[in-house]
């Protein structure tokens, strides 16, 4: 089974643009995805009750409480969303149960600042530092070859992680938090996405 986390501290920095992306993506690919929140407001459970029932299945992860529940024994692969501000004990009992964690960074300054504790909190739990779990950077909303890029590559050096990819700015993100249907869903993917996707979907696969 392989087990995912998109984990960011700050709201709005593209986690569940992310995270269901991901789920569709699998989900094409035949396997049997699980997609779980740890949001209490559950919104990736809202998005999965509004996706349309022809496109490929991507299963309800029951999270509830406080307590962290185990992904189902029949899945393969398993998605879950967090919300802003995790931290403490739910990020290291999280953490315990993920193989790969992705970050999703915006290239401006506030973001950048904002996930510096979140970087250092995840360097000193037990599950990094006996590298238990491997983690990347997505730089969201930036084109890769942009100046925003390298400063946001030269920003990540000092916490010595990687910038795996970078995802543009689309209106088609925001029609699909809205509709249910991700850019995975269609019969044909813009090339230019496909290249920006193409090195974190590689990551995730590759196993450890």
């Amino acid at each position: 089974m392989r087990r995912i986390m998109v984990a960011n501290p700050k709201g709005g920095s593209g986690k569940s643009t992310l995270a269901v992306h991901l789920a569709s993506w699998f989900a094409r690919n035949d396997e049997l995805v699980y997609l779980g929140d740890l949001d209490r407001q559950q919104s990736t459970a809202q998005w999965l009750a509004g996706r349309p029932r022809n496109l490929a299945l991507i299963r309800h992860w029951d999270i509830s409480g406080d307590e962290f529940d185990s992904p189902p024994k029949d899945c393969t692969v398993a998605i879950l969303d967090t919300p802003a501000g995790l931290h403490g004990k739910r990020l290291k009992l999280a953490l315990s149960e993920m193989d790969k964690i992705v970050v999703p960074v915006s290239p401006s300054r506030f973001d950048m600042l904002a996930s510096r504790d979140f970087f250092e909190e995840l360097a000193e739990t037990k599950a990094v530092r006996k590298d238990r779990v491997d983690i990347a950077i997505v730089g969201m909303r930036v084109d890769p070859r942009t100046n925003a890029s390298r400063l946001l590559v030269e920003y990540l050096q000092q916490f010595d992680l990687p910038l795996i990819a970078c995802i543009r700015q689309s209106q088609r993100y925001v029609q699909a938090v809205e509709t249910g249907v991700t850019l995975f869903d269609g019969n044909r993917i813009d090339p230019v996405d496909q290249l920006h996707w193409r090195p974190l979907l590689d990551w995730l696969v590759r196993r450890r």
